[in-house]
């Protein structure tokens, strides 16, 4: 029989580390021997239900360490599991079940009931729900092999896509990872983010090299803080909203333990960086993560200097820009952003295309505008599908949306293009609210004309009490 290659991260990290603490949460703490105990006695009773080799099981849960006891529990039994959100609504979870050919799908019972069942398994905090679809019987993903986790792009700009990763490119992914970020049993890990949509080359990676996670209890800034003091966090990796907020709180909190603070999931602005460093003496440094390849980008020698930037390619993987035609462009020129290395995503599920039929001479094509500076600096200016175009000048939404967005009263900006006749297009800014802020918007305007190019300045400015986001935190363009 194969090696369980990811369950095997678990029940190493229980033989290296058993007395150590795996989780604190709202519950309170767990070692890693217990954690391998209680995902053990799961994974026996799903193979008794019959889930295994052959099968996608979706498991949909809150933050916290049920969450992680069902996602290594279904990828012992050998079937591939697919992270969901609690938050998901009755059609997005129908939605989910037939993209994702789930034969099975578990719960904690913090959302709807996914698939009318009464069959609970009882943990030692809280129960998890067993439903089998009874929807797909024949073999999952048969052009990979051992596919141990699925997840679908969040669809800003077209069809998510189900996205495959087998047990040796999760392993791959997590050991490249971690060249970087050096995470070990000395290590805290405060998370903030949607377990749902971070787990790879986060929980796992964790486990596998021993570090703790501190689930704080929600996403405010008050409770983050808490986390990081009451556990002596010494890794923050957040998005950037979570870190813009941190940044404004009013009080005077320091966070000793810190040593470092990672943005990620979307574009972070230069003033929110500056500002969080300001008040907590902490660097923020931008990562580059994407579903098909992991975190191949970190940004730890120049956040200071370059606070911009997504940083430097980690040594198991090669970044490149190219042009039109997939040629490698000069330093500093602006292309197609192009990555390649350990732990890419094996396939995706349908159209069941298998990584070497995505990528070009091996790289995986990000949709991406980048520059690379002469040092390897690596700087995202945008995405391929979003940009827009002024007269014959590029704009990318992300850079206008963080200077708004660097403004006390806005929470929330969204930039899009309109179609103009002479111009092309002209910019049209969105913008959501802290509750009780009111804006001037010509005062908003020459704020902005004072930090962007004359054709980046918004022409239209609205105020908007939401904006359309995706699961994963993410502006639907």
């Amino acid at each position: 029989m194969t090696e369980n290659k990811v369950y095997k991260v678990l029940e190493n990290a229980a033989k290296l580390w058993p007395t150590n603490t795996a989780i604190f949460d709202e519950i309170g703490s767990l070692t890693f021997s217990e954690l391998y105990s209680e995902v053990d006695s799961l994974r026996t009773q799903l193979v008794n239900r019959g889930i295994g080799s052959g099968q996608a099981v979706g498991m949909m849960a809150k933050n916290g360490r049920n969450f992680i006891i069902g996602i290594f529990a279904i990828v012992g039994t050998g079937a591939c599991v697919m992270p969901m959100s609690h938050q998901l609504k009755r059609e997005e979870v129908d939605e989910q079940i037939n993209n994702g050919q789930l034969s099975f799908i578990l719960d904690d019972l913090s959302g709807i009931d996914p698939f009318v069942s009464s069959d609970l398994i009882p943990l030692k905090n809280g129960q998890i729900r067993v439903a089998m679809t009874d929807l797909f019987s024949t073999q999952f993903a048969p052009h990979v092999d051992q596919p141990a986790f699925m997840r679908f792009t969040s669809g800003t700009t077209g069809n998510a896509k189900g996205v495959l990763i087998s047990q040796q490119s999760a392993i791959e992914r997590i050991e490249g990872a971690n060249e970087e970020l050096n995470l070990g049993p000395d290590d805290v890990v405060v998370w903030v983010l949607p377990m749902a949509y971070h787990f790879v080359v986060s929980i796992l990676l964790y486990v596998r090299f021993g570090a703790t996670i501190a689930i704080a209890r929600d996403f405010l800034p008050q409770s983050i803080l808490a986390s990081i003091n009451n556990y002596k966090g010494t890794l923050l990796y957040a998005s950037p909203m979570q870190i813009r907020l941190l940044a404004r709180v009013e009080e005077e909190i320091e966070i000793p333990t810190m040593k470092r603070v990672i943005s990620t999931s979307a574009a972070i602005s230069t003033d929110a960086c500056v500002d969080f460093y300001k008040k907590y003496k902490v660097p923020v440094s931008q990562a580059y993560g994407i579903i098909e390849i992991g975190l191949p980008i970190i940004n730890f020698q120049k956040s200071l200097e370059f606070p911009n930037a997504v940083g430097h390619t980690l040594p198991s993987y090669e970044v490149a820009i190219l042009d039109e035609n997939y040629n490698p462009l000069p330093e500093g020129e602006l292309g197609h952003l192009a990555i390649r290395g350990k732990g890419m995503f094996d396939a995706y599920l349908n159209p069941p295309l298998t990584r070497a039929q995505v990528t070009k001479n091996g790289y995986f094509l990000t949709a991406d505008f980048a520059r690379k500076h002469s040092d390897g600096l690596i700087v995202v200016e945008g995405r391929q599908k979003s940009v827009i175009n002024v007269s014959g000048n590029k704009v990318f939404p992300e850079e206008v949306e963080g200077v708004l967005e660097s403004l006390p009263e806005i929470e929330l900006a969204k930039i899009s293009g309109v179609a103009h006749p002479l111009m092309g297009q002209i910019i049209q800014a969105e913008v959501v609210l802290h509750a009780g802020m009111s804006i001037d918007i010509e005062t908003v305007l020459t704020y902005c004309r004072k930090r962007l190019s004359t054709y980046k300045v918004p022409q239209r400015l609205l105020v908007v009490k939401e904006l359309e986001m995706t699961k994963t935190g993410k502006l639907i363009r």
